[in-house]
């Protein structure tokens, strides 16, 4: 029966490894989904053969704690990530950071539209809050980040005095540190705009900068590409934590 259930998780590893590679975004991370079709058709090999029986006990036993130590932390950190899902800030913020993603040759991606649109809705219903579009120019983008949302938003309206441009971004740290920078004050009011998976770990990396009086605003996202999103998050909130980028406390 393990065996079987391996065998249906490497199935769909390997299906879903497909599935995002389709997408073009995020490098190579779809690789992760390799690794765990692989890990799964190994396992369900060891168990079918009866060569994990040949394994001394002791050996098994480390393998499962590895594995139930990892379960414990993977959940931690899901639930921290999932608490960010909710926030949609408050009204009259000084200014909203919008976190940039990959900008493609027509436009931005559909992680990215869904931030915007997001930010958009805020800045229509206040007026007096300013915008910094964090992101600077990956290998595989036409424009900077930061370019590809001024031209997203003035399209929808919003007046390009209310925009403020940061292009020198290359990951969530540094849209946060350099945004910062630009406000020039750790007293504003501030709230980051982001896909729901990405919040939690926007506003600490902004509470580890300094600003006390941030929130997040929550875009939504695709739902077929959010477990892998999910955990892209998970590598990416233990990446900050252990460089010192941010607490989860």
């Amino acid at each position: 029966m393990i065996g079987i259930a391996c065998l249906a998780a490497a199935v769909l590893c390997l299906l879903y490894c497909v599935v995002t590679a389709r997408t073009g975004s995020g490098g190579r991370f779809y690789l992760v989904w390799l690794a765990g079709g692989v890990f799964f058709l190994l396992l369900a090999g060891l168990l079918r053969t009866g060569l994990w029986d040949g394994i001394p006990v002791w050996a098994r036993r480390v393998f499962f704690g590895m594995i139930i130590a990892g379960v414990i932390l993977f959940i931690s950190v899901e639930g921290l990530v999932l608490s960010g899902f909710g926030q949609k800030g408050r009204a009259g913020l000084d200014y909203i950071i919008v976190l940039g993603a990959q900008v493609r040759e027509d436009g931005p991606s559909r992680a990215l539209q869904f931030r915007l649109d997001a930010a958009c809705a805020y800045l229509q219903a206040n007026p007096d809050t300013v915008c910094i579009l964090s992101g600077g120019q990956g290998d595989n983008e036409p424009v900077s980040e930061a370019e590809g949302m001024y031209r997203y938003l003035t399209a929808a309206g919003i007046a390009p005095d209310r925009l403020v441009r940061e292009d020198r971004s290359r990951d969530t740290a540094e849209n946060i540190a350099n945004s910062v920078a630009l406000i020039g004050s750790t007293d504003a009011a501030v709230g980051i705009v982001t896909n729901n998976f990405h919040v939690f770990r926007g506003v600490r990396l902004a509470k580890a900068a300094g600003l006390w009086d941030v929130c997040g605003i929550a875009a939504g996202f695709t739902p077929l590409y959010l477990p892998h999103n999910m955990m892209r998050e998970f590598f990416g909130v233990l990446k900050d934590f252990f460089c010192g980028n941010l607490t989860v406390s």
